[in-house]
């Protein structure tokens, strides 16, 4: 790193350069620079969703974009998604109170048997800086956590992740209990993980199967505009 670049007082930059920055600065992970930034942005007048969206989901597009195609990997994600998140905590408070819009609810586990969490974790993170509410059940869940958390609030969406080719098919288990119960219906069912595919989303009677997590947040975005579409007319 040259000396030029360690002097850069991101208080001193205009919004135009700010911007950038912060998609420089979360791509490389940098928390406690994106903390500064979003603060500075809201001293001077952005609103919270401005901010959230302009500055920290199109950071996260451009880092979930390269994820895609292979030039960054999980640790490298990991850490960008983790200095979103210190904006986001910022951020947080303020969009409740201006009643910025949230696209939709989700709750997301990874399915009993199973205690892998990154691809999940990496999924909450980006869902959230996408502006989904995202309740994180963690790992090793049976299907009355999934039920039960559905029950207990209003849920657009179920994402299941599993890693191991044994605990795929309990995402059926899932589904097939969502049946049962005549819920099925109200809920769009994103899944995902290293061992699964298209075809076994479509087998268990998932509304999809998402290789990765920037796949996981168009997939959702899509999804709950054709259910607004549809309420609607």
């Amino acid at each position: 790193m040259s000396d030029e670049e360690e002097d850069i007082i991101l208080a001193e930059l205009s919004d135009d350069e700010l911007v950038p920055q912060m998609h420089d600065d979360l791509y490389d992970g940098l928390k406690e620079e994106i903390e500064e930034s979003v603060n500075i942005l809201l001293e001077r007048g952005w609103t919270p969703y401005d901010v959230l969206t302009k500055a920290l989901v199109e950071g996260m597009r451009i880092v979930g974009i390269d994820f895609r195609d292979g030039i960054l990997f999980v640790p490298e994600v990991l850490l960008a998604a983790n200095a979103m998140k210190g904006g986001m905590n910022i951020l947080k408070p303020l969009l409740v109170e201006t009643g910025a819009p949230r696209l939709g609810n989700m709750v997301i586990g990874t399915v009993k048997g199973d205690i892998h969490d990154i691809g999940k974790n990496l999924v909450t993170m980006m869902m959230e800086g996408a502006g989904f509410e995202v309740r994180d059940l963690g790992i090793n869940n049976a299907v009355e956590n999934y039920i039960e958390a559905m029950e207990e609030g209003e849920i657009d969406i179920l994402g299941m992740s599993a890693l191991l080719t044994t605990t795929m098919p309990y995402m059926k288990v899932v589904i097939d209990t969502m049946v049962e119960k005549g819920m099925r219906d109200d809920y769009i069912v994103l899944v995902g993980g290293a061992p699964l595919n298209e075809e076994f989303g479509k087998a268990i009677g998932a509304d999809a199967y998402c290789r990765d997590a920037a796949v996981a947040v168009e997939t959702a975005k899509e999804l709950i505009a054709k259910k607004h579409n549809r309420m609607s007319a």
